[in-house]
């Protein structure tokens, strides 16, 4: 890794950290002047984990191994249970942290990505076709959400920042014709990958996630095994919200990963573990904020170590 490398990684962590201060505030400093592990502390560490937005579910299953181990006198002291809580925590978020692959021998490789207007969804796309454009590959974008205001003019301006080549129509034209033209046109240049922004909202007589089937058809029709993934941008403030949105966009489209944004700033980042625990699908990314940069893999040890650092170190 160079110099410049460690440096963005150091600053990624940096901010990373502080855009989770709010939910460590549940967490972090939560034995601090504490030694004896009773039953108060448990109780305590209970509530915690509960309004960080960890869930029902995925707090009982923590507090159970963690219980276990003070039990049979594993644990010694309050230090000893915040290590054996960062271990569970990075236990429990490891099966859903792995990598976007884009399979080379599919080309061009199209991803839709779906998602509430709000989540960050257009801003996470211009980030992901740079992010893969600086790994060598040939990217182009869809300007699917024809529906919102400036969504077609924000992404359009990503794709000029970053000399992507984006396919857009104007505001109000046919959703699916826009990817359709997109994905029709990577083929035709031999792209790597199609990226597809899809709409957030619609007016109250077009249905959503009816719209989002009609696109997935219409791709199918120029590849058969298009798109090769969904991915759904989630507002990682939106705490358990998050969980109906996964299952209904899974219905209409077949999700194939999530990423999760706006961590910074939000006291409901323990939403992950819920998602860990109610779901198969992996989170791909963490967004934190505006920068390019500020899109990165998402990395359990990493993510657990901000969240649970003492304000005191």
């Amino acid at each position: 890794m160079g110099q410049n490398d460690e440096n963005t990684e150091r600053g990624f962590l940096r901010r990373l950290r502080g855009g989770l201060a709010k939910t460590r505030t549940q967490l972090g400093n939560l034995f601090l002047g504490k030694k004896a592990i009773d039953d108060d502390v448990l109780a305590e560490l209970e509530t915690s984990l509960l309004r960080a937005d960890v869930g029902v579910e995925a707090t009982q299953r923590i507090m159970d191994a963690l219980a276990q181990r003070v039990k049979r006198k594993q644990l010694a002291d309050t230090d000893a249970l915040f290590e054996a809580l960062r271990a569970e925590l990075v236990e429990q978020l490891r099966p859903i942290a792995r990598p976007l692959v884009i399979d080379p021998a599919r080309r061009p490789f199209v991803i839709l990505v779906v998602g509430v207007n709000g989540a960050g969804k257009t801003t996470t796309i211009g980030k992901l076709g740079q992010r893969l454009k600086a790994e060598g590959k040939s990217v182009l974008l869809a300007a699917g959400d024809t529906f919102r205001a400036a969504a077609v003019e924000q992404l359009t301006s990503w794709g000029h920042r970053h000399d992507i080549p984006v396919i857009a129509q104007q505001q109000g034209s046919d959703s699916a014709s826009v990817v359709f033209d997109a994905v029709r046109s990577g083929q035709a240049r031999d792209a790597d990958v199609v990226i597809a922004d899809t709409a957030g909202r619609l007016q109250a007589k077009t249905n959503l996630m009816e719209e989002l089937a009609k696109i997935k058809r219409v791709v199918s029709k120029l590849d058969s095994g298009a798109p090769h993934s969904v991915l759904l941008v989630l507002d990682g403030s939106v705490g358990q919200n998050a969980l109906s949105q996964v299952k209904e966009f899974d219905t209409a489209v077949g999700l194939t990963g999530l990423i999760v944004t706006k961590l910074d700033g939000t006291a409901k980042a323990g939403v992950l573990f819920a998602i860990a625990n109610t779901s198969r699908f992996p989170v791909h990314f963490v967004g934190i904020g505006e920068a390019v940069e500020d899109l990165r893999p998402f990395e359990p040890e990493a993510f657990v170590d901000a969240l649970l650092a003492r304000d005191a170190d």
